[in-house]
């Protein structure tokens, strides 16, 4: 008779193993998984704690570094946040260079999430065409803000900087050159026997579970939930484009896989219908005073993050500064599923699952 004992492993923290440094605390029957717990914290910044003491301009940069791979959708919930409070409108310009800039952001997170998701499964040759893609992402926005990763590109009002001369027909031509390759993608990829084993029936979440974890984003689109704020609870000027949700039915990590690809899509659809439309001329910034009082109130605002629900609440107290700043985070009530997705499966898909989930851990330590 064959007998096993339990074991207690240490998995993590290490980058990029761990999609960030994470730490994972399993005890295993063999390789069977019986329990799993996250532990985070080694990459905590106290963002909302540290925006007590900063002015509402100042908040932006710290931002960026909670989803560093989103950092144009952090800006934009920061500024949407104050500007809600304050009643501020938004020049039509600005809005729509806003909405290139953070749909190319979601492209360009979903690409990171792709090739890194890929390799953690053994693959090693998409994860080289989603960096070679993505570089091109970033590239534009070099180009238009002077940034890469961190970008403090908007503000309260508005934006900082206008779209160079010719800046537009580079986004056009990007967003046919990935169409193309999206398509290279998916007959790489879908055809794969091993990726297709690997997904397939693997991390199966029900839509009950993943509304009682109060999962967003695509964790809990792959469930058959059809919820998508850009689209069922609009902000900005996303109700002028045409663009579908893509939902799953099974909830496993092939379902992942295919309602991130199909973002891919309808962001691109959604950057060119806003390089068509983008208005000629005008203001990038509204009149906003120097120095920025937020009127007394609280405010919450909820965006769509490649991630999920990303909200900003803010109490103010009639001054420069907030008197308190809470962020909902979509990666840190994402991970909360870990340990219920891991229960019971082998060790082997332990990195998989968790790959799929698709975590920052910058914003789940805040």
């Amino acid at each position: 008779m064959l007998r096993t004992e339990e074991m207690i492993l240490n998995v993590g923290p290490q980058h990029p193993s761990t999609h960030g440094v994470l730490r994972l605390v399993v005890k295993i029957d063999g390789e069977v998984i019986q329990e799993a717990e996250p532990v985070i914290g080694y990459l905590h910044r106290g963002t909302e704690k540290l925006a007590e003491d900063l002015t509402y301009t100042q908040i932006i940069p710290y931002t960026d570094r909670m989803d560093y791979l989103s950092a144009m959708t952090n800006n934009y919930a920061i500024c949407h946040a104050t500007e809600k409070l304050m009643g501020i409108e938004i020049p039509e310009r600005a809005e729509f260079l806003r909405v290139i800039v953070m749909e190319l952001n979601r492209v360009a997170s979903h690409l990171v999430w792709l090739g890194t998701a890929l390799l953690d499964i053994g693959a090693m040759s998409p994860f080289l065409y989603c960096f070679r893609d993505r570089e091109k992402i970033l590239d534009l926005f070099n180009e238009l803000c002077g940034a890469r990763i961190t970008y403090n590109y908007m503000r309260v009002g508005g934006v900082k900087w206008d779209a160079p001369i010719g800046w537009l027909d580079k986004i056009k031509n990007f967003v046919e050159y990935m169409r193309e390759k999206m398509k290279e993608y998916h007959g790489l990829i879908m055809g794969n026997e091993i990726f297709l084993q690997r997904t397939k029936g693997i991390g199966i979440v029900s839509h009950e579970t993943a509304l009682s974890y109060g999962l967003s984003g695509a964790n809990l689109r792959c469930t058959g939930v059809k919820w998508d704020l850009r689209k069922h609870q609009p902000y900005s000027i996303y109700d002028r484009f045409k663009f579908e949700v893509p939902v799953g039915t099974r909830g496993d990590l092939y379902d992942k896989y295919v309602c991130r690809m199909q973002e891919i899509n309808e962001a691109l659809q959604i950057v060119d219908q806003a390089v068509e439309q983008f208005p000629e001329g005008g203001a990038i910034m509204a009149k906003v005073p120097r120095v920025l009082r937020v009127p007394e109130g609280e405010v919450y605002v909820g965006i769509e993050s490649p991630r999920g629900e990303l909200g900003c609440h803010i109490v103010s107290k009639g001054k420069d500064k907030p008197w308190r700043l809470k962020f909902r985070r979509p990666s840190f009530y994402n991970l909360q599923i870990l340990p219920t997705m891991l229960k019971g499966q082998n060790i082997a898909n332990l990195v998989a699952i968790l790959g799929g989930i698709d975590i920052v851990l910058g914003e789940v330590d805040g």
